[in-house]
């Protein structure tokens, strides 16, 4: 009994040691996971950073591609310089970065690689080969920067820079390490993930000064970087750069689209800057530069930037109380009891109300659009009125995005029941007579220039919309998402729009619209905007469309501090118009008088104004 009990000892101990033998065997031998996880010891792993993909215009023209470049990086823990500086001697920084640069690379990881210095050129990179035997624990890998064949369009476009800590720690799919690159605004933001491609990944033998002796087994391990995919954007940038040039001098936004597909063929934001800059070493201190700008040129004004829409918003008032079944063609109001004031005519009908944009007929139309000629408390009518009316003006996208592929768009604000209630604090707090100015586009209606673009867009398409949109195709196949080729209808009938865009080509023939905003040879309909401003000169809004018939370019400018919407930003419209269709411009004077018209004064005297210190302040 006791033989077989010491046996079955023996047996049991003998199969656990097989056991071990056998895993460690399988480790040592078969395994080379743990090898692997060593491979700084041994073996280097190289990340291998893909290019991002190119962007080209609408009719392949390269706007972004990549220039190769180096970037130094360093493992804190292996890192030995023996010399400083003959370190800093040899990679030309001070003494001061590389305690900085190491410091921050500690604090984030004694294990991870981290950015030691951006963007050596080739000729930088073989200059300091033959030293980095000196360094070990410092390695390059190849990386790019974005270069630029055009200054237009940089606001749209975006730029990229080096990751923050915070998105380092808050990314989802932990892709980026520290000192990567992704995309910040516009375009280079919102297709980060179609544009970033996909890591490669290469395992190289060093021995133990860290030379590399060739690939680790011949290669089977690694992994080839996948390039972003390209945008083909809906850019036309000869339009897109014609556009800058009338818009120097001034600030404010140009946006032009293509009304039967959404695709924006010009987006300006005035002033801009020079994306170029944005690149390589120059970085922190151009965009110092430019935070610091009071003109801010790093915000992309058309899809952010907010103004009340002045008289351009009476094109909505006019399809909406139509739709809405109190006006019709042929209403006429008088100014009699009417707050707001006209400019010197009689009573008009509809068609004329838009010719001279008529402030009293179109708060007589608002108002019995609120009142729906009923009687009773006015609060409670003003309510009722104002929720049905927002309801419909919403669907042409006032208060809500409209989903361009930016990122950055702003919602506007369409005041409703529930944004008053909130002002006036409580329901039957105002009514009317509080709301009236919206009647005419002030008071507080807040609206984008790329929302007034595609209001141009709509009225064009006689009564819908596809969301704009800047990328018109993605990668090999130039895909899109299908959200970019579905209409949206705005709830207003067709034939309400016949009457709305006759009294748009009368304000360009003989109404609101200047003798510079007008094209001898092209059917323009549009309708002139004065916003008002109260801390300096009004801005100009000018919307429109062209030709009349089968329209191809739907257009909205604004020009701040710069007056009536006739005068400044109608004729900059006109020109832009005029390049499209034709592809060159006739009215060589007048191009050169905007794009010689500088508006700045006005702008900086508001400036001046706002960040003198209040002399009664004590």
């Amino acid at each position: 009994m006791l033989s077989q009990r010491r046996n079955f000892i023996f047996l049991f101990f003998g199969m656990v040691g097989l056991l071990f033998i056998g895993k460690l065997f399988y480790l040592q031998v078969i395994d080379d996971t743990y090898e692997k996880a060593a491979d700084n010891n041994a073996i280097r792993k190289i990340i291998q950073i893909p290019f991002r993909g190119e962007v080209y215009d609408r009719y392949g023209k390269l706007i972004v591609y990549n220039t190769p470049v180096y970037d130094l990086y360093m493992i804190p823990r292996k890192a030995v310089v023996k010399d400083t500086n003959h370190f800093c001697r040899v990679f030309g920084v001070t003494k001061e970065y590389f305690i900085k640069t190491t410091q921050r690379a500690r604090a984030y990881s004694r294990v991870k690689p981290s950015l030691f210095l951006k963007h050596l050129s080739k000729e930088d990179f073989a200059s300091v080969q033959d030293a980095m035997v000196d360094f070990p624990g410092f390695f390059f890998e190849t990386n790019a920067f974005r270069t630029y064949q055009s200054r237009s369009f940089s606001n749209a476009l975006g730029y990229v820079a080096e990751i923050s800590p915070n998105a380092l720690v808050d990314q989802r799919d932990d892709y980026y390490r520290q000192g990567d690159y992704v995309g910040i605004s516009g375009i280079e933001s919102f297709y980060e993930e179609t544009l970033r491609g996909q890591r490669g990944v290469k395992y190289r033998m060093v021995n133990s000064n860290g030379v590399e002796k060739g690939d680790y087994k011949n290669g089977s391990l690694n992994i080839n970087p996948v390039s972003g995919n390209n945008l083909y954007t809906s850019i036309d940038l000869a339009i897109q750069e014609y556009a800058d040039s009338l818009m120097q001098h001034k600030v404010g936004s140009l946006v032009a689209i293509e009304p039967s597909t959404g695709e924006i063929l010009a987006m300006v934001s005035a002033p801009s800057y020079d994306a170029s800059q944005l690149t390589g070493n120059n970085f922190s201190k151009y965009y110092q530069q430019l935070a610091l700008d009071p003109m801010k040129p790093l915000l992309n004004r058309p899809p952010s930037a907010y103004y009340r829409p002045g008289s351009t918003f009476k094109l909505v008032q006019a399809l909406v109380g139509q739709q809405l079944g109190f006006i019709g063609p042929g209403t006429v109001f008088s100014h009699a009891g009417a707050p707001v004031k006209c400019h010197g005519h009689g009573p008009v009908d509809l068609r004329g109300a838009i010719r001279v944009s008529c402030n009293p007929y179109f708060y007589h139309a608002f108002r019995k659009m609120i009142y729906d000629n009923t009687t009773g408390d006015t609060y409670e009518r003003s309510a009722k009125g104002l929720q049905r009316w927002s309801d419909l003006v919403a669907n042409f996208g006032f208060g809500r995005k409209l989903g361009v592929d930016l990122g950055n768009e702003k919602k506007g604000i369409l005041p409703n029941v529930e944004y008053y209630n909130s002002v006036y604090k409580g329901e039957k707090m105002w009514k009317f007579s509080n709301i009236y100015s919206i009647s005419i586009g002030e008071g507080e209606i807040v609206v984008s220039p790329l929302k007034m673009a595609n209001l141009a867009a709509i009225i064009a398409n006689r009564g819908w919309y596809i969301p704009p949109h800047v990328v018109k195709g993605v990668g090999l196949q130039k895909s899109i998402d299908p959200f970019y080729k579905t209409p949206v209808k705005v709830g207003v009938e067709s034939k309400y729009f016949n009457v709305v865009i006759d009294g748009m080509e009368d304000a360009v023939t003989h109404g609101t619209v200047e003798a510079d905003g007008r094209i001898p040879d092209i059917k323009m309909v549009g309708k002139t905007g004065t916003s008002q401003n109260q801390k300096g000169k009004d801005h100009s809004i000018f919307i429109a469309f062209a030709p009349r018939d089968n329209p191809k370019i739907a257009i909205a400018v604004f020009v701040e501090n710069a007056g009536f919407g006739g005068s400044a930003a109608a004729p900059i419209a006109s020109l832009v118009v005029e390049k499209y269709l034709k592809r060159k411009v006739d009215r060589k004077a007048v191009e050169t008088k905007f794009m010689n018209m500088n508006y700045l004064p006005n702008v900086y005297s508001v400036v001046r104004k706002k960040a003198a210190p209040d002399s009664t302040k004590k």
